[in-house]
């Protein structure tokens, strides 16, 4: 006792004040991460068998982000010229389906362990689709809003929170790469989607569009979703795969209602959803927004910019957040789109600055959808992973549901764009300062549980 009391000692004082051993996680290597078995190297079983389900979940992130997220936009543009509908209606249905898939995310992980990981994407893939074509042939806003309940039921079967559970089974070391690399599918599908559901509404119209589009995209996504997402072996049958032990280093929640009267949870989820209002409340009216100054062709390039740019961020970012203080950088992602916005809210008339600015806002359009999933990978336990991803990302797409009729209102009653635009500066600007601020009540009790988990080993040892 004298020497594991020794060993605590010796540990280094955090900003908590509390004495920390400085022990590594029983499976990994202070280094490089390595895993380890009776001071072996294992064989990354991740890399191994998990990647098949990196780019299934990669094609659904094409289809669920270019029909579901980034479609919007356009949806929104064709309707109100064909349809001759306010931006405000049109925008109502587009919060409609945001809230209802949120109200549908808390309950994805249970869905995802009664049904499998198959049945879920597949089902979504397929309402999701379905809805779509549904929306490109309303005459009525009843039906309008019965196209959007469909989507949002897909939506919340093929977007964030299923993709990082998928993941959950298969990756633990190398989680937060994979969840990266999968959802550079989302930047894809605006990238791919989005221009050309543009460029096919305006010269086949929108419906004829949609059934193109989509009829191709379920042909070639089905047999990749059957094949790839396969069940993930059972913890522990493969070395190096699947989530590691829990350890007392990281807060654990056994219901949802805990979890919801935890500070550091609203520290994480709260920062997020302004973001999020912020963002997608921009994104759908993006169309709208540059259109009369760049053209169709224009938006069409300024959509596909924003894409290109959220993927270039979110793998340049990937190869070095396992070693960045993740709510900073989180922070700064904020600022930058910030950033981007008021460039574009400044110069509204100059092409060069609406490219720009969509191009600078677009670099943490992925990193903000994936930092959710790696702040709670490293602030809470493992196997309470699906339920805190899934109740903070349903936070989120309450927040941001409620962006794009938000932005439709304040455009209608002032007849133009740029106070919306600057709500959504004020908005991302609060994000950032907010995501900087953890409670200091869960840090010291992390500290604390830090350090009661590495004098524990060094008994055991």
């Amino acid at each position: 006792m004298a020497e594991t009391i020794a060993i605590a000692r010796r540990g280094r004082e955090g900003d908590t004040g509390v004495m920390c051993p400085r022990i590594p996680r029983d499976n990994q290597s202070p280094q490089d991460g390595q895993s380890f078995q009776d001071g072996q190297p294992l064989r990354d079983g991740e890399f191994t068998l998990g990647w098949p389900v990196v780019l299934a979940c990669f094609c659904l992130a094409v289809f669920a982000w270019g029909f579901g997220f980034y479609g919007q936009s356009v949806y929104l543009a064709a309707l109100r010229e064909t349809r001759g509908w306010s931006t405000a209606l049109i925008s109502g249905a587009t919060t409609t389906y945001y809230l209802w898939g949120a109200v549908l995310l808390a309950l994805v992980p249970r869905a995802i362990e009664r049904f499998g990981v198959r049945g879920v994407a597949v089902s979504g893939t397929l309402l999701l689709g379905a809805g779509t074509i549904i929306l490109s042939h309303v005459s009525a806003p009843w039906q309008l809003y019965a196209s959007a309940l469909i989507m949002g039921v897909g939506w919340a079967c093929t977007s964030t929170t299923a993709i990082a559970v998928i993941l959950a089974q298969r990756f633990d070391r190398r989680r937060g790469l994979a969840i990266s690399l999968a959802l550079n599918g989302a930047s894809v599908g605006g990238l791919a989607v989005a221009p050309a559901l543009v460029g096919l509404s305006h010269a086949l119209g929108l419906s004829r569009a949609v059934w193109l589009l989509v009829g191709g995209a379920l042909l070639a996504l089905l047999p990749v979703l059957a094949i790839g997402l396969r069940p993930a072996p059972h913890p522990g049958s493969v070395p190096g795969v699947g989530p590691q032990p829990p350890t007392d280093a990281q807060p654990a929640f056994d219901d949802r209602a805990t979890l919801l009267r935890d500070a550091g949870f609203w520290s994480v989820a709260l920062p997020f959803a302004l973001a999020l209002m912020a963002q997608v409340g921009f994104i759908v009216h993006q169309v709208a927004f540059v259109l009369p100054t760049l053209g169709v062709a224009g938006a069409g390039r300024a959509v596909a910019l924003t894409a290109g740019a959220a993927t270039t961020g979110r793998l340049a970012l990937s190869t070095v957040i396992d070693r960045l203080h993740q709510r900073r950088a989180t922070a700064i992602s904020f600022a930058s789109q910030a950033g981007g916005l008021a460039l574009m809210l400044l110069w509204p008339a100059s092409p060069a600055a609406l490219y720009l600015g969509s191009l600078v806002f677009g670099l943490s359009v992925g990193n903000v959808v994936t930092l959710p999933s790696l702040i709670v990978q490293r602030e809470f336990a493992a196997r309470s992973f699906g339920m805190v991803i899934g109740l903070s990302s349903m936070i989120g797409q309450l927040g941001l549901s409620v962006g794009p009729a938000l932005l439709g209102t304040v455009h209608d009653a002032t007849g133009v764009y740029a106070a919306a635009v600057g709500l959504c500066i004020g908005l991302e600007l609060l994000a950032a300062l907010l995501i900087l601020v953890r409670p200091r009540g869960t840090r010291r009790a992390m500290a604390e549980r830090c350090c009661r988990a590495g004098v524990a080993a060094a008994v055991r040892r």
